[in-house]
């Protein structure tokens, strides 16, 4: 039988180099940087809609707006710090405060300015486009996700992944409503809060499927 000392050495000798992961705070900010080239790109290609300064002149707007974003930022920084073995679960927690005035602002929005919805007040045209719009910022950016957090495939990868839905969300929820008039009440909180919803449930249900999967291609 090999004793101690001749197996740490057999160990030793046969392990790989391995490549440090990069602090999760400059992890976030390329995964922001991403998320900030693709709604520009899509702003240029697109346009923003055409009520947006007086949309922006609306406090509940761009309240909206900026609870959304924030709650992508914290939402992504929560994931990724917490996806590493030596920090708190309690880092999933960063974005519920802003969570919570964005899911506010929306709803005091609808309750205060009802707008019922109209038969044909939305095109089929214009949903189609808001559904383009929500495939191409919320698929590259799920994806980029799940590549960072491969390595979180067995720990808390379910908390872990529906925070990062989270993130996807609520990036994409500011690109919907930057760049599509969503005037129908009902339209809102189907596209806002109905989108939030089901990306961070696919995220959470798949999530540990897929970073296994991903730490299998990658070899991590």
């Amino acid at each position: 039988m090999i004793d101690t000392t001749e197996l740490i050495e057999s160990l030793a000798a046969e392990a790989k180099p391995t490549r440090p992961l990069l602090n999760p705070f400059a992890r976030a900010a390329l995964w922001l940087a991403m998320a900030g080239a693709i709604v520009i790109l899509l702003g240029i290609e697109h346009g923003v809609r055409t009520d947006i300064s007086v949309q922006l002149g609306k406090p509940s707007f761009t309240l909206a707006i900026g609870a959304s974003l924030v709650t992508g930022i914290l939402a992504a920084i929560g994931c990724l710090v917490a996806s590493l073995p030596d920090r708190s679960r309690s880092w999933l927690l960063l974005p519920l405060p802003s969570l919570a005035v964005w899911v506010s602002t929306i709803s005091y929005g609808c309750l205060t300015d009802w707008v019922s919805f109209q038969s044909g007040s939305m095109q089929p045209g214009e949903a189609w486009s808001c559904l383009a719009t929500l495939l191409l910022v919320s698929l590259p950016l799920s994806a980029m996700m799940f590549v960072m957090l491969r390595h979180a495939a067995r720990l808390r990868p379910t908390l872990v992944t529906m925070t990062a839905g989270l993130a996807v969300a609520a990036i994409t929820s500011m690109a919907l409503s930057l760049f599509h008039p969503l005037d129908a009440t009902m339209m809102i909180l189907m596209l806002n809060l109905g989108t939030a919803a089901m990306i961070v449930a696919i995220e959470g249900a798949a999530g540990r499927t897929i970073l296994v999967y991903i730490a299998r291609l990658t070899g991590s």
